[in-house]
């Protein structure tokens, strides 16, 4: 069995797409080290994975307020670089799976020799956006060169959907689709989920205020979870909303006619893993949740307000998709798109051909192959 190092951090959606293709590597007797950052210990053990030291890397944390520079200068980190390299010399693995967004150990994997994949955990064409940008220009003023990182790499896994998400050509790359949990879709009556990030972003508490006070008076249950960054007693809550920190999305997902939501890839693909319609609240115009709503709706299956919209605006486009209308079999194909996809065992099996010196598996096995 093969030694595997994935290399993660400590954001949000990026985090479960890492774990789960881990999970399934680890089921089938691969030997998995975990590389992340120092706050991302005890979720590195719990989640059964031997944690690799990160001495170098700097201090990061998704609760903490975050500026563009700080952020910029942690996904160009060439201390996680460092800490990967020291465990590469300590203990040498047959293949490292990085987090595209950890581009100082993008680099320092190419530099070592050691075959290497990129894990995408989102939509590609906004990687290879952000990469043409600002992203861009701060990565190779670090000395990073992420165009070569991500020609050289054995396969790029890619966890969105075709349909909404066209991949551009280069290295292998495997489109597994999302990487997400699902149950099947409960009878009850029309339910709207509210729900932005656990990522902590400026403003978050007056955006998810809107939210609320945009769906009183809406024919249906609504479910507010507020999340690790917002204290749920700092919100004004209008009677017929329900307000909690935590309430495991599996649980509430079944019941769910729309999700309002900030598009999140994660987030956004697990509301279609259930029918559900979407509507996006962008939280960060440089971010992909824009991207990940306009695509939705121009799919028919959502609908993508201002990052700014007034309360009646989100109230409107959530009234809409609770409404009869084709959002709703728009949805639902995507639906049936997102449980079909290969996801975590797709990406298993993309990273073992990688291992076997095989090609890796085609589209009529259930992966898209681009070269």
């Amino acid at each position: 069995m093969a030694e595997i190092v994935v290399v993660t951090w400590d954001g949000g959606g990026n985090v479960p797409p890492a774990f789960a293709i881990a999970t399934e590597l680890a089921d089938r007797g691969h030997r998995i080290r975990v590389l992340g950052h120092r706050a991302q210990r005890d979720a590195i053990e719990a989640a059964g994975f031997t944690p690799v030291a990160a001495p170098e890397a700097r201090d990061f944390r998704a609760g903490a307020d975050h500026s563009l520079p700080e952020l910029l200068a942690t996904f160009g980190d060439k201390g996680m670089g460092r800490d990967l390299l020291a465990e590469l010399g300590r203990r040498p693995a047959d293949l490292v799976l990085v987090d595209a967004l950890q581009l100082g150990a993008l680099d320092a994997a190419r530099e070592s020799g050691v075959r290497y994949a990129v894990l995408e955990h989102f939509f590609d064409e906004y990687y290879q956006g952000a990469l043409s940008g600002p992203l861009g220009l701060v990565i190779r003023a670090r000395g990073l060169r992420p165009a070569r990182s991500l020609r050289d790499a054995a396969v790029r896994v890619v966890t969105s959907l075709p349909e909404l998400d066209r991949v551009r050509p280069g290295a292998p790359v495997s489109q597994v689709g999302p990487i997400v949990t699902w149950k099947p879709r409960e009878p009850g009556e029309p339910t709207v989920l509210v729900s932005l990030s656990t990522f902590g972003y400026s403003g978050m508490g007056k955006r998810l205020q809107d939210a609320i006070d945009g769906c009183v008076g809406l024919p249906a249950r609504i479910v507010v979870t507020t999340g690790p960054h917002i204290d749920p007693a700092s919100l004004r809550v209008p009677a017929g909303v329900e307000v909690h920190r935590v309430v495991p999305h599996d649980e509430l997902m079944p019941h769910t006619s729309v999700v309002l939501g900030h598009g999140g890839h994660g987030t956004a693909m697990r509301a279609l893993a259930h029918d559900a319609g979407v509507v996006v609240l962008p939280l960060d115009t440089k971010a992909d949740h824009r991207l990940v709503g306009r695509s939705i709706e121009r799919f028919g299956a959502g609908r993508l307000v201002a990052p700014k919209a007034r309360p009646d605006a989100i109230g409107a486009a959530v009234g809409t998709l609770l409404a009869d209308g084709p959002h709703r079999a728009a949805a639902a194909r995507l639906g049936a798109s997102v449980r079909s996809a290969p996801g975590a065992v797709g990406g298993a099996d993309a990273l073992e051909a990688v291992l076997a010196g095989a090609a890796v598996p085609a589209r009529d096995e259930g992966v898209l192959v681009t070269a």
